[in-house]
């Protein structure tokens, strides 16, 4: 069967490798000039790594495990919140991955012959018929399919043409800075694998090992107006987290400019109805992009990625619109529970003022045992 891939991000390339091991005639479509995915570290928590065993994607992956013994929230000056412990959460479910993204992005290419991948292409429109979907690029056709997976991104066009009445993207009104340098002599292990949060301001600050060597670190402020450049975020975040645990401005100001990414944060406004129509289904962003605060945003795309590889194995064309409603009966539910979650914990966090310091109050009394129950129930798939 034919299968056109729209997007060669994470979840875009790893659906093209478990399609293409199934047997289907899969092309690869990325308006960009080459494969290459920038940015600093990723987080890939037991769930996806348990989708990427399913396409045969994990191998390389897992050898970057998190390794701290304890995580959860802490306060702006490091003091616990909410402990969880991570060596028990692992044992019970699996261990989370945090790793470089370029390198997990060719991880997960290298299986893919290239010949299957077309770079400059950027996908404008899907006319799909009851025989298959012609793809349409630059005005013209590129390429005739039996089935369409929309994997182009948080900004989709794609799903914007095929649920023209839906809602959108909205901005939550934050921003997000992340980085990620060689490690420091001396950085405080208590921190590893923290978030801490700030209830004056309601900015976050998390911080996680990447292998040996290195750091990963993100911040979670209000963003007025346009998004600053690298450099003046970097000076915005440094002033505003001044009086924070010392790790804090010392690890942003060590990182250079050219090494930090400022986003503001978005997510889906509402739920979609469906991620699949017909003969085209979505995947990843495109179908259920939610705020960065649980950290499963590729592990929910790698989720589908085995879902689509798995309901479309042994398919024919006539099958593709059946399977593909099987696809999104088994992922829509948990993908927008997740969504929500997300949502609910961006709430949590950037909190300011009384009920702020009502939700310090609460998480103080949450047994370690709980938090590290709860956090295991969120990575069990």
């Amino acid at each position: 069967m034919r299968i056109v891939m729209v997007g060669a991000g994470l979840g875009g390339v790893a659906a093209a490798v478990g399609l293409h091991r199934t047997g289907h005639e899969v092309t690869l479509l990325e308006r960009a000039a080459e494969l290459r995915e920038a940015g600093t570290g990723i987080a890939v928590m037991p769930n996806g790594l348990r989708a990427l065993d399913a396409l045969g994607l994990a191998e390389d992956v897992r050898g970057h495990v998190i390794h701290a013994a304890r995580g959860g929230l802490r306060d702006w000056r490091g003091r616990p919140l909410l402990v969880t412990d991570l060596v028990r959460a692992q044992q019970e479910i699996g261990a989370p991955v945090m790793i470089e993204r370029a390198k997990l992005h060719r991880s997960l290419r290298a299986p893919l012959p290239s010949e299957l991948v077309r770079t400059t292409t950027l996908v404008e429109r899907l006319e799909p018929d009851s025989t298959g979907v012609t793809v349409i690029s630059e005005g013209r056709p590129v390429a005739r399919a039996d089935a369409v997976i929309a994997a182009d991104g948080i900004g989709s066009t794609l799903r914007a043409q095929l649920f023209p009445g839906h809602s959108g993207l909205r901005r939550t009104g934050r921003m997000d800075l992340r980085g990620m340098l060689r490690r420091p002599p001396g950085t405080v292990p208590d921190l590893l694998a923290s978030q801490l949060v700030d209830r004056r301001s309601g900015a976050m600050f998390g911080l996680f090992p990447v292998g040996e060597d290195h750091l990963y670190w993100f911040t979670d402020s209000v963003l007025h107006g346009t998004p600053p450049d690298a450099d003046e975020a970097r000076r915005q975040m440094m002033s505003l987290m001044a009086d924070w645990h010392p790790v804090v401005t010392a690890l942003i100001e060590a990182t250079p400019p050219a090494d930090i990414y400022v986003d503001p944060i978005a997510c889906l406004a509402e739920p979609l109805p469906s991620f699949a129509t017909g003969r085209i289904a979505l995947l990843g962003d495109a179908a259920h992009a939610m705020p960065p605060d649980l950290g499963q945003g590729a592990s929910q795309a790698f989720e589908d990625a085995a879902a689509l590889t798995r309901h479309l194995a042994g398919a024919e064309p006539a099958d593709v619109a059946r399977r593909l409603l099987r696809y999104d009966a088994e992922r829509r539910p948990r993908a927008n529970r997740m969504m929500l979650a997300a949502s609910r914990q961006s709430r949590l966090t950037s909190q300011t003022g009384v009920a702020a310091w009502l939700r310090d109050t609460v998480l103080r009394a949450v047994p370690s045992r709980l938090a590290t129950r709860q956090l295991a129930a969120l990575w069990h798939a």
